[in-house]
């Protein structure tokens, strides 16, 4: 099998997450390292042995990188994903793949055209907690899906936002709370449901009001296309990062995940299912622990041309179209359809 040259654009935090996944998976080498601080940049690419380059399109312009990780902040990634598919390259992006419906579509329509393969990371549908519920869910053991509520609530201080003054303004990051964190939660519950039909919601800014432009806290009442209901509640304004808990009530007992453990409960009973291991200080636990997996979907998929099992462009527009629509639902303090 032919080694796979890649790139990283972008040396910000999450970088490092696929750095180490990169690192367990064979006949793959990361060769270039991109970021606009060269001091930052110069010395990690110094650390992994890898070339530095300050402008990602002087990077494309290497016919020897085969794949193009992007890591950086959410406006720039559209630009960045057009450019790297019409090189030629692979594309895997964090989320969220875009901004908006506009971007979703301008991105959609190159990688349909692109000889490259495009995926988007949403590694906490790899956490065992979602593979498990996944299996539960289909075998159907506790009947009908009636419901789904889901909490989360982070902690962000100001600094976060001061630090990197992209985050929280509506023309760089498209959004706060929504779009940059809770959009993983949004993303399992509309999977675990088969997709999110109508949504009612309401965003607000309290105790970041003075940071950002976005909103800290969010509450919506969801329908979803199997017929069940959903309930959201999320917030950056805790003084800690609670675990997600998410409850999936059904007709015959529930599914609850707590404190990174999943429980089967049933009428008398109290089943333990599967727990989310404990992070091995790579990254941080609220991140999930399933890049390492996404990642190495995403290689093999390009190995294999018949592949789907990796989140492609359709599937990750569906969480960003639930994010614009709970924004335009806020605004006009109206039931928003979806059009899946």
């Amino acid at each position: 099998m032919n080694i796979l040259n890649t790139a990283i654009i972008g040396a910000g935090a999450i970088h490092s997450c696929h750095v180490n996944a990169l690192r367990q998976i064979p006949n793959v080498a990361l060769r270039a390292l991109v970021d606009i601080d060269s001091v930052k940049g110069l010395k990690l690419a110094m650390n992994y042995q890898c070339r530095f380059y300050q402008d990602y399109r002087e990077m494309l312009l290497d016919d020897s990188i085969d794949v193009v990780h992007i890591c950086t902040p959410h406006f720039e990634h559209k630009n960045m994903i057009l450019a790297a598919l019409a090189a030629g390259k692979h594309v895997f992006c964090e989320k969220p793949v875009g901004m908006n419906s506009s971007e979703l579509a301008d991105i959609a329509s190159a990688a349909a055209q692109a000889p490259g393969r495009l995926g988007v990371c949403y590694q906490n549908r790899l956490n065992p907690t979602s593979l498990r519920i996944c299996k539960e869910l289909a075998e159907g053991v506790l009947g009908k899906m009636l419901s789904i509520k889901a909490v989360l609530t982070w902690s962000r201080s100001g600094a976060y936002y001061t630090e990197s003054p992209w985050r929280g303004q509506l023309a760089t990051e498209g959004g706060s709370l929504l779009i940059n964190q809770a959009i993983h939660t949004l993303d399992l519950m509309q999977w675990f449901a088969g997709g999110v039909t109508r949504l009612k919601g309401v965003v607000d800014s309290g105790e970041l009001a003075d940071v950002t432009q976005g909103e800290d806290s969010a509450m919506a009442t969801l329908h979803f296309t199997n017929g069940a209901r959903g309930l959201f509640y999320a917030s950056n304004c805790h003084t800690t990062d609670s675990p997600l808990c998410l409850e999936i009530h059904c007709e015959r007992g529930s599914l609850l995940l707590n404190d990174n453990t999943l429980w089967r409960i049933t009428p008398g009973e109290r089943f333990r299912l599967e727990s989310d291991a404990s992070p091995d200080g790579t990254a941080k636990s609220y991140w999930g622990l399933g890049h390492q997996q996404a990642i190495r979907r995403f290689y093999h998929a390009i190995h294999h041309p018949e592949s789907t099992d990796f989140t492609d462009i359709c599937t990750a527009g569906k969480s960003l179209k639930i994010v614009e629509a709970f924004y335009r639902s806020s605004q006009l303090r109206q039931w928003i359809d979806i059009n899946n």
